[in-house]
């Protein structure tokens, strides 16, 4: 498994319904935080983006930020499944 990558991708759908997207690891999910957030900034986000950095700074595993993320993911409800 490469560095940063999710055991499991993550499926979310962040605006139109025939979009559906697999997040597959850190950088795809701290993109995705920064740039396409649909929603407005909770501490949710927050952590999901303190933990994204944790993993890439090396200090955290993948599976700390995928859990962060998922939890951000179901507050904006943008998860579709897991």
């Amino acid at each position: 498994m490469a560095k940063g990558q999710f055991k499991e991708p993550v499926r979310i759908q962040l605006g139109r319904i025939d979009r559906d997207r697999l997040v597959l690891g850190v950088k795809d999910a701290a993109a995705i935080l920064l740039r396409e957030w649909p929603a407005e900034e909770t501490p949710r986000r927050t952590k999901a983006m303190a933990a994204c950095l944790g993993v890439i700074r090396g200090t955290k595993p993948p599976s700390y930020a995928r859990r962060y993320f998922v939890a951000a993911c179901k507050e904006a409800k943008v998860l579709l499944e897991l």
